[in-house]
């Protein structure tokens, strides 16, 4: 039939407009702002910096890579780095940002900037409600705006939230064992070494040992020679007075 298609169409419409009238399924509005939809797990607005524990400067994710940077398309990050080092999650001396800034009035929330980061340090953020009457400096967001805790991060992405945790903490496990297998590797190392020094010095002791009694056994026979020397003479006059009697 011509036009079937049309007219199933039109009818599909018509139920979903009726219907969100009477079914509180269809209804797709609210009383905002006193009343408010819980966004989903997966909704994204901007991007936030993501710490672990009391003091974000301690437990900063960001090594100021620069990565994200280099991606974003809009080309909204800006990042300075450190000109010194801390420790990461897994001990490991890494930079830090003294600065990193986001301008949302660029950003297109485009998440590239979360795939690309290998620190699982930046992730995308659900509040939306950021609006200022200052449309230049208030929608530049520097670094303490930006850092918010890891608990935070489980509060609004907790399904992926709780895989990046497993990952990390696999991460430092394999880190510390690869540590402390390298300190064992370094300690046998030194106890050989140590072993190998004292059979050295055994070896050379012994040695100085043998060569003073070489020493001393060839002093001792020249002097025995002399000795001998010396005696023959006399022995050979008290002979001669002892025939001549004889005679």
């Amino acid at each position: 039939m011509f036009g079937e298609g049309i007219l199933k169409g039109l009818a599909e419409t018509a139920k979903n407009f009726f219907g969100s009238f009477v079914s509180a399924k269809r209804l797709t509005t609210v009383e905002y702002p006193e009343q408010r939809i819980a966004p989903f797990e997966a909704a994204r607005v901007f991007p936030f910096l993501v710490y672990d524990g009391e003091d974000w400067l301690a437990g900063l994710r960001c090594v100021a890579c620069q990565i994200c940077e280099k991606e974003c398309p809009p080309q909204c990050i800006f990042i300075e780095k450190s000109k010194d080092k801390k420790p990461d999650f897994v001990g490991k001396p890494q930079s830090y940002p003294v600065r990193f800034e986001i301008d949302i009035s660029v950003c297109m929330s485009c998440q590239i900037c979360v795939e690309v980061c290998p620190f699982e340090a930046i992730k995308m953020d659900t509040d939306f409600e950021l609006s200022t009457g200052d449309r230049f400096g208030g929608l530049l967001l520097n670094l303490e705006q930006l850092v918010k805790p890891n608990e935070y991060y489980h509060q609004i992405h907790p399904t992926e939230a709780a895989e990046v945790d497993a990952r990390l903490a696999g991460e430092k496990v394999k880190a510390e064992e690869k540590a402390k297998a390298a300190a064992e590797a370094a300690r046998a190392a030194a106890e050989a070494a140590q072993a190998k020094a004292a059979e050295g010095a055994v070896a050379v002791k012994a040695a100085e040992e043998t060569g003073a009694a070489k020493a001393a056994s060839d002093e001792a026979v020249p002097q025995a020679a002399s000795d001998a020397a010396k005696a023959a003479p006399g022995a050979a006059s008290q002979k001669q007075p002892d025939e001549e009697g004889r005679r």
